[in-house]
């Protein structure tokens, strides 16, 4: 009772403090527009997770009244894969909570671990997940009445096992990410695992028909398998109890409870590791000899001051260790490919759509390329985070400081563009002349709009990286609905001017139309540009306490 009672008054503690932040926040502007941002994105999310609840009881309901309740298992297995992958696609839309920070706090080891997974409980993954399961018992509980309380013990443990699950794995990768060796081979497989999803349906449309007789060799292997996974035993305890079959319905939930058993023992593994103030560094260790080394001088860009270059290169050389700029640089050829392979089209035996018309294929890949940029334009100082104090110190500009981070994306773009037109000459045909000046001129009405809302949007709601941290890399929430709301007027104004050019036909007309609007787009960027210093000190205190924050 006294352990109860002392977790009950952290806990309580911990949420009126949340409260009280949250309500002195307020008191900001861009703290209220950031209300209004996560209103949007809640509704958004309430409407997946009812939804998706309602999907999953209508269908349940559907198998058990055919007779088909083994069907359940792919159901089971979709909640599982969304709930460990949602977290990671929809990193931009939440505001995730680093439970970490209270270690600062003389709290014990329960405790901790109680707000931990009380943070696990209210994430966005885990609400939508709870929904669909719990869709789930609902259709069974209405095909089979008497079977609602075994239906719900059993999806509540699964619910239980998916919170472990992705605490487990968000502790774990997090540990993995704090030194640089692990984290760039983290970001390597990440990487690979992105672009194997990406292509799996591709190629099984590609090579469907004459894989057919593997595939149902691989699936009829799979299928009894896949039942001594939490998933799979999950959906067999609830089979087994409708039959009924006492023994393995019991048998099944009990390997479901010891799963939730060891992968919460791995958690704690971890968590203790953490609580006993387990610190990774990647400083190297003092020599008792000091080398002599020739200093290397730094870059000179020819017609732009010093200060600039350097900036250019300390961006340029920590982006080239990037996992996501690498993901970034490789993605619109990797989309070329798949649409290529594209079993949309090809499955029934049409041509795909960049074959019939390879003119758009550039330009949708210098779209795509544009649109992978948006993270770190719309948070330029998002990667300095404590560093942003140096800017401050340093007798530079914060006009040339912005111009050397724009001048960094755009050789970016640049780079990615000319990437993607050697793909699109490989995979199609080579671009012509007029299709190749048009797409040139989309990126120059483009991309300056980008650079000239994002430096807007990085002085006013900034947002500190941690590439440490898992998931918890992007900008926050108002700049991501922003810069969607951004790309979409841009990609439509780029449409309709294209297809204005493809209905005269001559796209020069749609080159020379953007070249007059590019005009127009540097224009405002200039003077967005021009204002960065005055900005920048007005703003320098919210700069300073949302990017040194720790």
């Amino acid at each position: 009772m006294d352990f109860v009672a002392a977790n009950a008054g952290v806990l309580t503690a911990i949420a009126w403090l949340r409260w009280r932040i949250f309500c002195n926040t307020l008191r900001s502007t861009r703290a209220q527009l950031e209300l209004f941002s996560q209103i949007i994105v809640s509704i958004a999310f309430g409407v997946l997770a009812l939804g998706g609840a309602l999907g999953m009881a209508v269908l349940s309901y559907f198998l058990l009244s055919t007779g088909k309740p083994q069907m359940l298992a792919l159901f089971a297995w979709m909640i599982f894969i969304f709930w460990q992958i949602f977290p990671i696609m929809a990193s931009a839309f939440t505001t995730t909570s680093d439970s970490s920070d209270l270690l600062r706090f003389p709290l014990s080891y329960g405790s901790y671990v109680l707000v931990r997974l009380t943070y696990g409980v209210f994430d966005p993954a885990s609400a939508i997940g709870s929904c669909w399961s719990l869709g789930i018992v609902a259709g069974v509980s209405i095909a089979k009445p008497s079977l609602f309380p075994w239906a719900f013990l059993v999806m509540l443990t699964f619910i239980v096992f998916n919170i472990l699950f992705m605490q487990m794995i968000f502790a774990w990768v997090e540990r993995w990410l704090a030194q640089r060796r692990t984290r760039e081979i983290m970001g390597v497989l990440f990487i690979l695992v992105i672009l194997s999803f990406q292509l799996l349906g591709p190629l099984s449309g590609h090579y469907g028909k004459r894989a057919r007789p593997g595939v149902q060799r691989f699936a009829e292997i799979v299928t009894p398998v896949q039942g001594f996974f939490p998933p799979g035993l999950a959906a067999d305890a609830i089979v087994q109890g409708i039959y009924p079959q006492v023994l393995p319905a019991i048998s099944s939930l009990a390997l479901l409870c010891a799963f939730s058993l060891l992968i919460g023992y791995a958690l704690h593994f971890r968590l203790r590791a953490q609580y006993r103030g387990e610190n990774l560094s990647e400083v190297a260790a003092t020599s008792s000899f000091s080398k002599e080394r020739a200093l290397n001088p730094g870059w000179n860009l020819p017609g732009f001051p010093a200060p600039v270059a350097a900036i250019v290169e300390k961006e340029i050389r920590y982006l080239s260790r990037s996992g996501p700029m690498l993901f970034a640089l490789i993605m619109p050829m990797v989309m070329l490919v798949v649409f290529r392979l594209g079993a949309m089209n090809s499955a029934r035996g049409s041509v795909p759509f960049f074959t019939r018309s390879p003119e758009l294929a550039l330009p949708a890949a210098a779209a795509y390329a544009l649109l992978m940029l948006t993270n770190l334009v719309y948070n330029n100082f998002g990667g300095d985070a404590a560093g942003i104090q140096f800017f401050y110190a340093s007798p530079v500009r914060f006009s040339d400081i912005v111009l050397a981070k724009n001048l960094t994306h755009s050789s970016i773009l640049i780079l990615e563009t000319i990437l993607a037109w050697t793909a699109v000459a490989l995979i199609y045909r080579r671009p012509g002349l007029d299709v190749t000046a048009a797409t040139v001129a989309a990126l120059l009405f483009a991309a300056p709009v980008n650079f000239a809302i994002g430096n807007l949007l990085s002085i006013y709601s900034p947002k500190k990286v941690d590439y440490s941290k898992f998931g918890r890399q992007r900008a926050s929430q108002l700049p991501a609905l922003i810069s969607m709301g951004v790309q979409v007027v841009l990609v439509g104004v780029a449409a309709s001017i294209f297809w204005l050019a493809s209905y005269l036909g001559n796209l020069w007309i749609a080159t020379l139309i953007l070249l007059v609007l590019s005009g127009a787009s540097f224009t405002v960027y200039r003077m967005i540009l021009s204002r960065m210093d005055g900005l920048a000190l007005e703003r320098r205190e919210t700069m300073l306490a949302e990017l040194c924050k720790a």
